[in-house]
């Protein structure tokens, strides 16, 4: 069962201890749907819980000279005018620590699974991001296990990667799968949902689940039934809960599923705290609401502990308008976005990866040696097959050239299309292509790309088992493995 919000928090509260100080009451002046403008209160403070007559709990997010903003962290909460405000002198924090893997909690720490949760530590939601000084420079790759991203767009531990799209595109299972992959990768995953039903997020966590990836993963949710300020707590309390981990060196992967969701819950609060509105109606800090929360992750320096926390934001856009207001700015606060089309979707192609759209600003200094002398070309042609295949619709006679540039990247295509929940580790994405390089697959239909794909891999497993190895335990390969899985795939070299 879980714990009411107000009960949980009381609960909290008296387990503080704090230096007894002289605190004013305020007055509770205008209600309007979960948002309360407050008179007096001096001393308090930017995100501190305030706790109402009525026994509800507020967080302050607009302070004034003669009053504070407050929102309320349970839409059911009755508060009514006059009645008296007094604060707790604790800032909004989440626990942390090791006890929170395998749980699914809400923004401020409350158990949604059940289970109870046995934490010492806690964070802050709201914390600054780590300085320059303490970071170095992203320089280890983060594998996906899908082929398309880990070639065409890679991912650094420690990096901000936008996943971008229309809905119903594929955005949330590429974050998923990315966890799934995570298994036995020594990361921590936290999967942030913001705004979602409860019943997908009950179908995300039962993913999760069976796959195993709840042994090494925490689920931070505030449902779309939840007030706007659970809603826009959830990125952060999420980010908290990774830089603990991330500060005891390990590597911490974070998705927030999504932030137009969080910023259509910030715009909600902010225009009933009577802000003045912008472009779209978003209050004019609508940038740095985002700014703040991806700038915390980071690639700590080894000084530090050396301990990454990646960033997996998700933007949902309209008609593949990437240039809206919300995916423009979330674009140039990330260090590059995958981008995932419509079109592809529907023709079949998954993930939908709109490869020209789509970019690492990290580039290979995320991907491993043997990755990338094996993908160094790939990007150049199939921007040249996708800009020939526009051309050949027209139905003019094509020169030899021509046909076999398009063949090969109708071939190539297949190849990257790959089936939800299969992932691909670094030997068996570096043999597929190193095989596609020498024309391992030149006389396979595209068609059945993906089960001659099955049938290599399978054949390399039982003929050259220590060159996989080899390349998953190094990352990198030489001419001797090259030569042995060319070989073990009846390849000429």
């Amino acid at each position: 069962m879980t714990p009411d919000i107000s009960s949980f928090l009381k609960k909290k509260i008296e387990s503080f201890s704090v230096e007894p100080v002289v605190y004013a009451y305020g007055t509770v002046s205008r209600v309007s749907d979960g948002v309360v403008r407050v008179t007096g209160l001096p001393g308090r403070s930017y995100g501190e819980l305030l706790q109402f007559e009525s026994g509800a709990f507020g967080m302050a997010i607009d302070l004034e000279e003669d009053g504070a903003g407050v929102v309320l962290l349970n839409t059911a909460d009755v508060v009514s005018v006059g009645s008296r405000v007094q604060g707790t002198g604790r800032v909004c924090d989440v626990p942390v620590g090791e006890s929170l893997i395998g749980h699914v909690i809400d923004p401020i720490g409350r158990p949604l699974d059940g289970k109870p949760i046995d934490a010492k530590t806690y964070y802050t939601v709201e914390r600054p991001a780590p300085d320059l000084v303490s970071r170095q420079g992203v320089h280890a790759p983060m594998e996906t296990g899908i082929i398309s991203i880990d070639t065409l767009v890679p991912i650094g531990r420690g990096q901000r990667e936008l996943i971008i799209g229309d809905r119903q595109t594929g955005k949330t299972t590429i974050a998923l799968d990315t966890i799934l992959n995570q298994k036995g990768q020594n990361m921590i995953c936290i999967y942030c949902a913001i705004g979602q039903k409860a019943s997908t997020i009950a179908s995300v966590l039962q993913n999760l689940q069976e796959g195993g990836a709840m042994e090494y993963s925490v689920v931070v949710a505030a449902t779309a039934s939840d007030s706007p300020a659970l809603q826009y707590l959830a990125p952060y309390a999420a980010c908290a809960v990774g830089e603990y981990f991330m500060e005891q060196g390990k590597d911490v992967l974070v998705v927030y599923d999504d932030l137009s969701k969080h910023a259509v819950a910030y715009r909600a609060m902010s225009l009933l705290l009577r802000r003045s509105p912008g472009r779209e109606a978003y209050p004019g800090d609508i940038f740095y609401l985002h700014s703040r929360l991806l700038e915390r992750a980071a690639c700590l320096s080894d000084a530090k502990g050396g301990g990454t926390l990646t960033a997996l934001p998700i933007i949902e856009t309209k008609g593949g308008n990437i240039s809206a207001y919300i995916p423009t700015n979330v674009i140039s606060i990330t260090d590059g976005q995958i981008y995932l089309e419509s079109e592809l979707f529907h023709n079949g192609i998954r993930p939908a990866v709109n490869t020209g759209l789509s970019v690492s600003r990290v580039g290979r200094a995320a991907q491993s040696k043997a990755m990338r002398k094996v993908s160094a070309s790939l990007r150049i042609e199939l921007a040249q097959y996708r800009e020939m295949a526009v051309f050949s619709r027209f139905g003019s006679d094509l020169d030899a050239s021509t046909k076999k540039l398009l063949d090969s990247g109708e071939r190539l295509t297949a190849l990257l299309t790959q089936p939800k929940g299969l992932h691909y580790t670094l030997s068996e994405k570096t043999a597929l292509l190193l095989l596609f390089k020498h024309g391992g697959f030149d006389d396979v239909p595209p068609s059945r790309m993906q089960s001659a794909a099955s049938e290599k891999l399978a054949q390399l497993r039982e003929k050259c088992p220590d060159a996989l190895d080899t390349i998953d335990r190094t990352g990198d390969f030489d001419d001797a493995i090259e030569q042995a899985l060319l070989k073990g795939a009846g390849i000429s070299g």
